[in-house]
């Protein structure tokens, strides 16, 4: 048998120093999104390293160990984090994340008892696709704003020279992502997060500017309980939250058929799409539920399992694992807090724009874009999504974004006849 033939075949659940060794390595692959959620949220990345940990073991668990994936921060949920941050309070947008889980759960259950017709009917690509550009879309602000040196309003650093440090930045993301080799390919944003915090010892005292500022490291403990943060549930900040789940949950059918057709096993049939959105939605529950972002899996971490031929789930156990006991490092969490906000957002620029694309891709699955019923269906989601729609539902409820995106998307389908 050949030694391609043995991997494939090396799927059994057992330990070893080297599994722990390669675990440690896929760590390594999921680090620089995992962290960079939180970071761009508010949320604690410490915390997020903790519930990545906690919630890619849940998900082993319900799998029975069967799926050789990574669960960590969502992108999908940053726009909506930070709104509901402002507007509802951390406790409240935890609480409503915990909820978001919950929804994964509910459809989990659909699907076990109805088969996954009825959720295809319901979320087409046709609304799927524009819901996911309508996130990536929605975040072009905060990259530009990043980039320039703007938060909340206020120039914090020279617009000119944070142009050009998350320019530095963003050139070596994207010379990896089109021209990078192996392990270079799949660790761009790492890459680009260590690039820019070298340009800017550099770009900083040429145009006199402290972009760093080392003060968080040293009055870090090196041995720190992450921040968790206690949810609390407000109706609103759950209603608001709900409807962005949706994208997300539609993701993962994407992501199980990725790492099937890479290991040449079906895991949409055993453990069970149903059995792995459970997972995935109860990791989420377990994330909101200790003040984290909510997990899904990582394209990242199966890109690294196609390059190694890493293919036995407890590579992914020894990745939850280390990434717990980093939790506890309080140095790392002050290393972290001194990454200047330009190399955040040269990052950014490309990630969202990423984002947006990964929707269009979805769009390319529609048979006839061009009919008349599916432009409707796309357009009325971009331009609710993307132009900022609210409808308020009493005194403490507002509905808009992509929530009501796609909420009006499905309800579009729903309602229109098919040509």
């Amino acid at each position: 048998m050949s030694d391609s033939g043995r991997q494939h075949l090396d799927t059994t659940y057992q330990f070893s120093p080297k599994q722990a060794l390669l675990g440690a390595q896929m760590l390594f692959v999921a680090f620089g999104a995992l962290v960079l959620v939180p970071i761009l949220t508010g949320l604690n990345p410490s915390v997020a390293l903790f519930t990545a940990g906690i919630g890619t073991l849940i998900f082993q668990l319900v799998t029975r160990g069967q799926v050789p994936v990574f669960l960590a921060s969502s992108f999908a949920f940053i726009a909506p984090i930070t709104y509901s941050v402002q507007t509802w309070g951390l406790g409240a947008t935890t609480g409503a994340l915990a909820a978001a889980g919950l929804l994964y759960v509910a459809i989990s259950f659909g699907i076990r008892v109805f088969g996954s017709g009825w959720l295809n009917r319901i979320l087409p690509p046709i609304v799927v696709g524009p819901v996911i550009m309508v996130i990536g879309l929605s975040l072009a602000g905060v990259a530009i704003n990043m980039a320039t040196g703007v938060a909340g309003g206020n120039q914090i650093f020279p617009k000119g020279a944070s142009l050009i440090l998350a320019t530095l930045t963003l050139i070596p993301v994207l010379v990896a992502v089109v021209a990078g080799k192996g392990i270079i390919r799949i660790v761009p944003i790492l890459i680009g997060i260590i690039v820019g915090y070298i340009a800017a010892f550099i770009v900083g005292p040429i145009f006199g500017v402290n972009f760093i500022n080392f003060d968080s490291i040293n009055n870090a403990p090196w041995f720190a309980i992450p921040a968790f943060v206690a949810p609390e549930f407000n109706w609103a900040a759950i209603l608001f939250i709900l409807p962005v789940a949706i994208a997300p949950a539609i993701e993962h059918f994407g992501d199980i058929m990725a790492i099937s057709g890479v290991t040449k096993r079906n895991y949409m049939e055993k453990p069970g799409i149903h059995k792995t959105l459970l997972g995935d939605g109860l990791a989420t529950t377990a994330a909101g539920l200790f003040g984290g972002p909510p997990n899904t899996t990582y394209s990242e971490v199966t890109g690294a399992v196609t390059l190694t031929k890493s293919f036995n789930p407890a590579i992914m156990t020894w990745a939850a694992i280390f990434a717990i006991v980093l939790a506890f490092v309080g140095k790392l969490g002050g290393i972290l807090s001194t990454i200047p906000m330009p190399v955040m957002g040269g990052i950014m620029v490309l990630m969202f724009g990423m984002v947006t694309m990964v929707g269009a891709s979805v769009l390319i699955n529609v048979k006839d874009l061009t009919d008349g019923r599916n432009m409707a269906i796309a357009s009325v989601i971009l331009v609710i999504g993307v132009g900022g729609l609210t409808i308020p539902f009493g005194e403490n409820f507002v509905l808009g974004g992509i929530g009501l995106a796609g909420i009006v998307g499905v309800a579009i389908n729903l309602v229109l006849p098919k040509s």
